[in-house]
């Protein structure tokens, strides 16, 4: 670990300053996180139902397919988020640990993962080009947020955040989904 990665302290809510078994974020991230929705939202809005200049996809896909995709990329999105902030913030652990259970079985950052999933539905309800842009730049932060995150998660519980790192996968499931295959196959 270097001098600088040793040095790292991630910033606590004002609301949450009492919780000693939250470990932090990095300090931009809420405002990044609200920028970023109303940069997306902006662009969505105004490409899709005022200006159209690069929702042009829209017309080739019909509604009928387009709207049972997104709804359930949308449900999935907010299960992951909401279960994944239940996990976090509803329940009071004694001391600081890894949080292993629940959707953080399944993904490492199961809220940011929500939160990406939720513009993919957006973005699948129009199928603007400008918001798969913006998109894209968003996945780029919250792929930062969540590495920086992750230094302070190895710092704060060393080789037991390894073992978990080896266990699930950062964003989508796959490790576990492979796991389970390879054990029904054994079986």
């Amino acid at each position: 670990m270097t001098e600088e990665n040793s040095k790292m302290k991630g910033t606590i809510r004002k609301g949450h300053g009492h919780r000693n078994d939250l470990v932090g974020e990095h300090r931009f991230s809420d405002i990044g996180q609200l920028l970023f929705l109303a940069v997306f939202l902006t662009i969505w809005i105004l490409d899709s139902f005022v200006f159209h200049f690069s929702d042009f996809l829209d017309d080739y896909i019909p509604l009928y397919v387009k709207l049972p995709i997104a709804c359930i990329i949308l449900v999935i999105s907010g299960y992951f988020a909401f279960m994944g902030l239940k996990k976090v913030f509803r329940e009071k652990r004694d001391s600081p640990e890894v949080i292993k259970s629940g959707v953080f079985a399944y993904s490492r950052h199961p809220i940011y993962l929500g939160s990406i999933l939720v513009y993919l539905g957006w973005i699948l309800l129009t199928f603007s080009l400008s918001s798969l842009g913006i998109w894209i730049i968003i996945i780029i932060f919250y792929e930062f947020i969540a590495t920086y995150e992750e230094t302070l998660l190895l710092q704060q519980f060393g080789e037991e955040y390894v073992k978990y790192k080896k266990e699930v996968s950062k964003w989508i499931p796959w490790k576990k989904l492979y796991r389970r295959k390879k054990e029904k196959k054994e079986n």
